[in-house]
Parts: structure tokens; sequence; C-alpha cells
């Protein structure tokens, strides 16, 4: 293990997609920079998922900055541990100097007699005059109060703790949460045989493909050229409510070669529809009776928010694109008020109910209310600290492999200009 320097110009906090491209960008303005990441083993958040994840953006879509994809299926979708071990590539390509089983334990203003930073980690302190928070935003699993009246008997699990289906206790399974884990893992144990009910809350859904091409093959287009035809994806400061950043992702699936997850036609095929999940007492669970317009919302989201936005781009860009024809479902689930736990044999509830974020060990003012930093587009108030990767960082493509690659740019540019500034 490489002994940590003293002193350096910039730590990037975090080894996985985002910091590593971080790193790619450090090195391309010839700035000193060591990367810290907790783990042993490089591969990022990819390494949490269940046995089946694949990823619901294509395989092209993984290119990171110095890092174009060289595999032989564009068009697929990596399973887990291809993803993780691509990861672990790059930093390999890149040559990044990651410094792996480093937690940071705290960050916070270097001593008064210099400007800068402070990282404690267990392997020692190092001051650094810019750090880059490359954490992402998905930190703690975040399982609601309603959990703790479940009945003894039931097995809890939250996603990021769930490996399989076999390991799940025998018996009908309730899922709480509709976006992309929560749909494709509903999915799943409905295919190997499982009794499923899958607790459905206000998010949204995106086709697979729309007008001849992949769904990511658009939204990239919006976030790397949009603003060149005057059609970029809608920004953060564009949200009618900040509470939107915390808000799971469209729902869609990279699995059996990829493909629509419509929950109508999840309702259709079998799997048991519920409204939010309220409450629970022992045996019997709560729901609120929005169903209905909960998948009304799905329904209506992407002709809402990206439709127009692509097709004005197809137009403006002049690409031969052919007209939409796509189809709807028109199944109408009933709502179900109440269920029965153990008269309905459900013996195991999964939590995908995404995360929490936890900045617990930043010693700085520099929070909103809501527990996400101030900044715009990832440059802080403070002097200096960065953030990659967080959620809706500029837009929703903040958080994946091609949002990265932009705003990390974005941050190198933005650091060299901070440096030239006149002070």
């Amino acid at each position: 293990m490489n002994q940590l320097p003293r002193r350096v110009d910039t730590v990037v906090i975090g080894g996985g997609q985002a910091g590593l491209a971080m790193s790619w960008n450090l090195r391309q303005a010839g700035r000193e920079h060591v990367v810290l990441e907790r783990r042993n083993r490089l591969g990022g958040g990819w390494q949490d998922r269940w046995d089946a994840f694949r990823l619901v953006s294509p395989n092209w879509a993984s290119a990171l900055p110095g890092f174009p994809y060289d595999g032989d299926d564009r068009d697929g979708f990596m399973p887990r541990d291809e993803i993780a071990a691509r990861i672990a590539r790059y930093a390999e390509v890149i040559e990044a100097p990651v410094h792996s089983g480093t937690a940071v334990e705290r960050l916070e203003r270097g001593a008064a007699a210099r400007p800068g930073f402070r990282v404690t980690t267990p392997r020692g302190t190092i001051d650094a005059d810019h750090v880059v928070v490359a954490v992402g935003g998905f930190h703690v699993p975040n399982v609601p109060s309603a959990g703790t009246g479940l009945s003894p008997r039931v097995t809890q699990l939250h996603s990021h703790a769930y490996r399989n289906e076999a390991a799940l206790p025998a018996g009908a399974v309730l899922v709480v949460g509709s976006a992309q884990s929560g749909v494709q893992i509903a999915e799943e144990l409905h295919q190997a045989g499982r009794r499923v009910f899958l607790s459905v809350g206000h998010g949204g859904r995106f086709p697979r493909r729309y007008r001849g091409s992949d769904i990511f093959r658009w939204l990239n287009d919006l976030a790397m050229r949009g603003h060149e035809f005057g059609t970029p994806l809608p920004t953060v400061d564009k949200l009618p409510d900040p509470r939107i950043r915390f808000a799971g992702n469209p729902h869609l699936s990279g699995h059996q070669g990829g493909h629509e997850t419509n929950l109508r036609q999840f309702a259709a095929d079998g799997i048991t529809l519920v409204g939010r999940l309220e409450g629970a007492d022992g045996e019997r669970v709560r729901f609120a009776q929005d169903l209905k317009a909960n998948l009304a919302f799905a329904d209506a989201f992407f002709g809402e928010r990206f439709q127009s936005g692509i097709d004005t781009f197809i137009e403006r860009a002049g690409i031969d694109a052919p007209p939409d024809d796509g189809t709807g479902v028109a199944f109408e689930p009933p709502e179900i008020a109440e269920l029965d736990l153990a008269g309905e044999g459900i013996s195991s509830v999964l939590w995908t109910s995404g995360y929490r974020l936890d900045f617990s060990w930043i010693d700085l003012p520099i929070f909103d209310a809501q527990g996400f930093p101030r900044h715009v587009r990832g440059v802080t108030e403070v002097p200096g600290l960065f953030f990659l990767g967080l959620p809706w960082q500029l837009d929703q493509a903040s958080a994946t492999l091609f949002g990265v690659a932009r705003d990390s740019a974005h941050l190198a540019e933005r650091m060299d200009a901070l440096k030239d500034a006149p002070a």
C-alpha cells in the first residue's frame, strides 16, 4: 500500500466512475492529486447491486474520459460484475493515483496559517488546496418508518442487501418502491415463480425505444448537445420542488436484451399492484388509494417532460428518425386498501425505497435543509471545494456514466478559471 502524501494540490474523495473521471481531467490539466477510495477493491457502488443486476443504459453509454467503450456488444446491457470490472480497469488504464482501503473520516478547513482543507483518514491526514467530493448520492439505505410496525415474522430487506430470489424465505413478496430497482426486482421475482405485490409510488417510466433508437441515444444527445439546439435536459434550477432530487430514476430494464417495464402490463401479467404504503400494524399493511393516480403519472411522465424536447432536437439537428410507434397498455388494476400479510402468504417485504445522503463526515457549513451541499454545477461557496456525481448536480444525467464525464470536464475548467482569476 502506497504511503499517503502529507500535502497535495487536490484530493478526490471516491474512486468510482465519478472520482476516476475527475482524476483523468486533473491529469490532463497537470494537477497533482490523489484519489481516496474506502473500498479495498475498485468497481464503485456497482458492487453493491444484486446478482442479476444489469445496466439500464446501453454499453456504449459507459464511455468515460479517455476510455471509450471497447467491447463487442455496443447495444447490450452490462451485468453487475462486468461494469464493476470496467470501472476497475479504467483506473489502471488512466493510471489514476488511487489509494484504496482509505476511508475519509473527516473533511474540514485547514489550519489557519494555511488555506485549504485537511482530510483525515485512518492512515493519516492530508492537507490539500482543493477537494473534489465524488461519492455520489446513494449513501444510506432508506427504510420508511412504517417498517417498524411489521410483524417480526416477516423478513425485511432493503434492495442494498438483496442478492437473489433463492435467498428469500419461501412465500410471496411485497416490494415497496417502483423506481428502477423496484420494478426490475419485482419482475425477477415474478419470473422466478413468486407471487409478487408491488407498492407503486410517484415515479415515471421511459420507453425502451423511441423514434427508432434506444431512449438513451436521445437522452445522451440532449445532455451533451441539447444546448446547441435549445433543447437541453431540464436543469435542477427548473425543478418545481427541490425534493424531486431524491426521486427514483424512471423505471426501465436492461434485462433480456432491454425492454420497457410498464406497470399496467405487470398487473395484467399477474403482479398485484397496490398504492403507496402508509402504515403497518403487525400482519396488516395499509395503502393509500393513489394507485390509479400514480399509474397515470408514470404513463404521462415521458410525454410531459422529455418527448417534446427530443422531437425538437431531432427536427433542429436534421436527424432522419421514424415517427413514434409506441403503444400504451389500457389495463386498470383495482385499488387495494389493505393486505393481510399472513393471509396472502407474504413472508418478505423488500424495500426498494432508495437511499439517504450522509455527509456527516464533512465539517463545513455548506448543506441545505435536505442535506444537499449548496453548489452551482458542483462548485460550492467554499473556495476550492467541489462535488461530482450528485443526483441532479446539473440535470437528471449527472449521476449517470455519461453525465459524470461531462460534469467532471466542467469542474476541471472551473478549477483552472478560479486558479487564473485575480485575487
